[in-house]
């Protein structure tokens, strides 16, 4: 799919034209769920299950604890359409394959985006099972050369150079903190750090990376969040700590993240509904 620069709004109309085939809910809100977190969506309802490989122009999730599905139908009674599993620049895509989907919500309809990922935490005082509201990013490929509007601009998908200050929108980290709140759900703040992976990173990157500034670190979500944002859309992110990534510790692992997900399932869950029911 690496011709789709030049002709994305093409391959996003076609991907659009083939999930209106399989149902008639317009979704207002896109949720992309990140590795052990899939089986919430398993709690929508009048929902359309469509997998992935046949949606043109969606590439295959190869990781184990993403599913490969887009689910579409009501969670709190929101439309909504969601990801059970996202693409990663690892995984041998490009960064256009990746936020793909993120166009093809937002022409479904979606004036939001909720993006979860598991993250290693930066700060020994943050537990595994800690959620953190993404107040800002830094993004390492990106800075490298690896942003996903490198290429032509569309200007019907959005402006050429689009700010990123507020790419995570104020009012929605506010409504995310006033649920958790009311539920008694500790939800931390902080920043999220990009990196490419799939190693893990060296005990010298997890100084680097704390020195910058980062609260946690992991392998996505600001590509899916620099598209969300060109497209003009509203952007709410959480992650959740699966392991800690400290250079003293211990060496993380899939598995890990993979049963933190599975454990923090129902309080994230219950956090997300909360903010869908609100929206």
């Amino acid at each position: 799919m690496t011709t789709m620069m030049g002709h994305q709004q093409e391959h996003i109309l076609r991907a659009v034209e083939t999930v209106r085939k399989y149902t008639g809910i317009t979704p207002r809100v896109g949720v992309i769920l990140g590795s052990g977190l899939g089986a919430l969506a398993d709690e929508m309802t009048d929902a359309t299950v469509i997998r992935y490989e046949d949606i043109p122009g969606f590439p295959r999730s190869t990781v184990h604890g993403h599913r490969g599905e887009l689910a579409i139908g009501y969670l709190s009674g929101t439309p909504v359409v969601v990801m059970r599993g996202r693409f990663h620049f690892y995984e041998g895509y490009d960064m256009h394959q990746v936020t793909f989907p993120v166009r093809v919500m937002h022409a479904l309809g979606c004036e939001v985006l909720i993006a979860t990922n598991a993250a290693g935490g930066l700060r020994p005082d943050w537990p595994v099972g800690e959620l953190m509201c993404i107040s800002d990013h830094i993004f390492m490929p990106g800075l490298a050369g690896h942003n996903p509007l490198r290429g032509a601009n569309d200007e019907r998908l959005g402006v050429r150079f689009p700010p990123m200050l507020h790419a995570y929108t104020p009012a929605l980290r506010q409504l995310a903190h006033e649920v958790a709140r009311a539920q008694g759900t500790p939800l931390q703040e902080g920043v999220y750090v990009m990196v490419a992976g799939p190693s893990f990173e060296t005990g010298a990157e997890l100084r680097m990376c704390r020195l910058l500034g980062a609260d946690v670190v992991g392998m996505s979500t600001a590509p899916e969040v620099i598209v969300a944002a060109h497209a003009g859309m509203r952007v709410l992110a959480i992650s959740l700590v699966t392991n800690q990534a400290l250079p003293d510790g211990s060496p993380a692992n899939h598995e890990e993240v993979i049963e933190a997900g599975n454990a923090a399932r129902p309080r994230f869950g219950t956090l997300l509904k909360g903010i869908l029911a609100r929206l």
